[in-house]
């Protein structure tokens, strides 16, 4: 991530995502913040970003869109509660970036089948581009 709204844009966006079931769980909130560190965000911009919402800026590169679904699945396997709408909002976002449906369902199904619910990033790697064959 290059620019400081892009980077700002993905944290928010992820925010966001954190929030959709209702709730904001410790393991979310920490993971999000050592995420910001990252993303070398100060952290009452950090905080703010709770309080208001940017609007999203698109993610050009392919690996980028792959990388950030990937993060946002960490976010959502963080609190080791799996909620519906967190479900059906990151097949959402996946959809907006313009990932492959049957990738992402790939991602989430090596997820939920780890016991950490980590997977290493080659993998993630390979079943987006099992999607190209």
């Amino acid at each position: 991530m290059k620019s400081r709204a892009s980077r700002i844009s993905l944290l928010s966006e992820m925010i966001e995502f954190a929030i959709v079931d209702g709730q904001l769980h410790d393991k979310e909130y920490d993971f999000l913040y050592l995420l910001s560190k990252e993303l070398e965000i100060e952290k009452p911009a950090f905080m703010d970003l709770f309080r208001k919402r940017d609007s999203f800026l698109p993610i050009k590169e392919e690996f980028f869109r792959i990388l950030h679904f990937y993060k946002l699945a960490l976010l959502m396997y963080c609190d080791n509660v799996l909620h519906e709408r967190e479900d059906k909002s990151i097949h959402e976002i996946g959809l907006k970036m313009g990932l492959n449906p049957k990738a992402m369902d790939r991602v989430l199904d090596l997820m939920q089948c780890s016991p950490n619910h980590i997977v290493a990033p080659e993998k993630v790697i390979c079943a987006f581009q099992e999607q190209y064959n």
